[in-house]
């Protein structure tokens, strides 16, 4: 008799078989298999808590991991992602050091250098629009600038965001015209007056009985229009940007007497110029700072050697430098090859320079991407008859290296850093690293306006327009032209007629 047909003699059913009985296999399977289904159940009820839990935790935030990419000079990759916690990494693609800052939050990366990474937690973010910008000195006015989308829901289960593969697709035909149109007008107003012109010749104050000449310069913050309607506070000697020019013989005897009106301590360093140790410029080690709002100091030294050289603050140098605080230094005559030729090109021995002038170069601070201390249109053009000659020393005095690139005209690159080299080469573009100086000439033989400008693309264009370190060369062949009649002349450039050192204007 199977186990459902046999009385169970009183006892309940499960209870315990008769001692004389032996036990079914079939009432044992019923019994294990009855008890796995209570385990299930169970199971399944605490894995249904478990996943209603996660479901509302999930409804309440989400986390996403965004992959961005820094290169010169743009901010690309994954820049949307949905409300909730958000950590980018940070990856740079490019030959030169970046990092990222998320301007709405106040928070920026650790610098990155090129093949790197890093990653940034932003914590959790509400729907909106947050700027993402590269904080190295001129990389944001390169273009190192986008926007990280937050938006109001999940975008998938792993919170996967949206790659933003062009900042410039999706424009209508509408917005591509627009971008045309900004080109065009900002080129045509070049050249565009602003006030103030840096590089003026700096003249004695004084000069003593036994030939010293004393000179005077004032460290100020200034309001400097650096383009048309850009004001910026300017860090400055004597109130321009750059500051005057020091142009002296070999064998002078100087004295420079600085007054300090910055809020903090400053020095001079004679970048370039051989001097005593107790006057290099670099407090505390060669003497003591100046001190802000009024503090005095007195250099003292005598130029025994040429020099291409400049000056600028040492201390607090990151600040003061890149804001204004620069000028050229030039001692003797400008080691021009006379006679010399070189790639079959023939320097004359009586070779007259129509102009012999500084460009400095900067590309961070307050000053920004300029040439002389202005930006484009704000730039000053170079007038020339056609056939005359040009010497051109370049200074960079920014945090960034430029290769300077003149349309038509080949330069002949003969001194670097003040030194005459024993093989001077002609370039269309030359790179000038910072604290560099490379002094150059060319012929102006075509007429027209040739463009002269750094060929960093994104130091000289944006979807704005043009602007930054942009100039030009205006070559006439008009011989009744006056070059008066250019809107910006330069006046403070030495025009020479007579021999390197001739100063006029």
């Amino acid at each position: 008799m199977s186990m459902t047909e046999r009385p169970i003699d009183g006892h309940s059913p499960g209870g315990p078989l008769p001692p004389d009985e032996s036990l079914s296999p079939s009432w044992f399977l019923g019994l294990v298999l009855g008890a796995v289904a209570l385990c299930v159940a169970g199971l399944v009820a605490v894995v249904g808590l478990a996943l209603a839990f996660q479901d509302d935790a999930a409804a309440e935030a989400v986390s996403s991991t965004l992959s961005v990419d820094l290169k010169e000079f743009s901010i690309s990759g994954q820049l949307t992602a949905p409300a909730g916690d958000v950590t980018l990494v940070i990856a740079n693609s490019g030959t030169t050091t970046h990092n990222l800052g998320v301007r709405e939050l106040g928070v920026l990366s650790a610098d990155v250098g090129p093949g790197g990474s890093v990653e940034l937690a932003l914590g959790t973010l509400e729907p909106g629009t947050y700027e993402v910008y590269c904080d190295i000195a001129g990389h944001l006015d390169s273009g190192m600038v986008n926007t990280l989308t937050i938006t109001g829901g999940s975008t998938g289960a792993e919170g996967a965001a949206t790659v933003d593969h062009n900042a410039h697709e999706g424009l209508t035909t509408e917005e591509w015209a627009a971008m045309d149109e900004a080109m065009m007008s900002s080129m045509k107003l070049f050249p565009a007056e602003t006030e103030g012109k840096g590089n003026p010749i700096l003249e004695p104050t004084e000069i003593k009985a036994d030939g010293t000449k004393v000179f005077d310069l004032t460290a100020e913050i200034v309001d400097w229009e650096v383009e048309p309607g850009k004001v910026v506070e300017a860090w400055t000697y004597n109130g321009v940007v750059p500051g005057p020019q020091f142009l002296l013989d070999r064998g002078d005897k100087i004295e420079v007497r600085l007054v300090n009106n910055l809020p903090v301590d400053t020095d001079i360093h004679w970048h370039g110029v051989h001097t005593p140790n107790d006057q290099d410029g670099v407090a505390p080690y060669t003497q003591d700072p100046v001190p802000g709002n009024g503090g005095t100091f007195t250099y003292e030294f005598t130029v025994d050697d040429d020099a291409i050289g400049m000056y600028h603050a040492h201390d607090h140098g990151q600040l003061a430098v890149v804001n204004g605080m620069f000028g050229v230094f030039r001692v003797g005559e400008n080691p021009i090859p006379y006679g010399s030729t070189i790639s079959g090109v023939t320097i004359p021995d009586e070779l007259q320079l129509a102009v012999d002038m500084p460009m400095i170069l900067n590309d961070a601070g307050t000053i920004g991407l300029t040439l002389n201390g202005k930006g484009f249109p704000g730039t000053e053009p170079l007038v020339l008859e056609q056939g005359q000659w040009a010497s051109v020393t370049y200074y960079n005095e920014g945090l960034q290296i430029h290769p300077m690139h003149l349309h038509q005209f080949p330069q002949l690159v003969y001194a670097k850093d003040g030194i005459p080299l024993d093989d001077p080469y002609w370039v269309d573009t030359l790179n000038i690293a910072p604290g560099e100086r490379y002094t150059v000439i060319f012929r102006a033989d075509d007429p027209g306006t040739w463009v002269w400008h750094c060929h960093i693309l994104t130091h000289v264009e944006r979807t704005t327009g043009m602007f930054g370190m942009v100039t030009a060369i205006v070559v006439t062949d008009n011989p009744d032209f006056d070059p008066d009649e250019v809107p910006v002349r330069p006046s403070n450039w030495r025009k020479t007629a007579g021999g390197p050192l001739t100063t006029q204007g």
